[in-house]
């Protein structure tokens, strides 16, 4: 049992009992979660608080970038490619290259289109000379 009163010891701290509303206030403040999300991850991967403390640091770390190219939905490739004006392969080749997170792709879209563009170059005139300037006000 996850909260057994009777035992005091670390393997008992070592477990969240969803049974118990103190345990679950402690539990969500600890993990900075609130108590919804806390029970869904007991259910998921158990009650071990160092599993769940894991799978919680995990789901915040994805919901940092909460746009993830998902190269196995066809609706993404789509999406995305759409998005960035480019074609699935190569944008197949890019999550491949910088990773799903979009931002990521972006800058290396982005990178890899300044490395194809040349210097910038001065601006060449049209072969003419200016106008030569003539009047009485002009000496010489």
């Amino acid at each position: 049992m996850a909260d057994n009163k009777a035992k005091r010891g670390g393997a008992d701290r070592a477990l969240i009992a969803l049974t118990e509303k103190y345990e679950v206030a402690y539990w969500s403040k600890k993990f900075k979660v609130t108590p919804a999300k806390l029970k869904y991850a007991v259910k998921k991967v158990g009650h071990s608080a160092k599993k769940v403390e894991a799978y919680i640091k995990l789901q915040k770390h994805r919901a940092s970038d909460k746009s993830r190219i998902a190269l196995s939905e066809a609706y993404e490739v789509r999406y995305w490619s759409k998005k960035f004006k480019i074609t699935p392969a190569k944008l197949k080749a890019a999550v491949a290259a910088a990773g799903h997170s979009a931002k990521k792709v972006e800058a290396y879209l982005a990178a890899q289109k300044a490395a194809k563009r040349p210097g910038r170059r001065r601006k060449r005139s049209n072969g003419r000379r200016p106008p030569e300037i003539s009047g009485p006000w002009r000496q010489g």
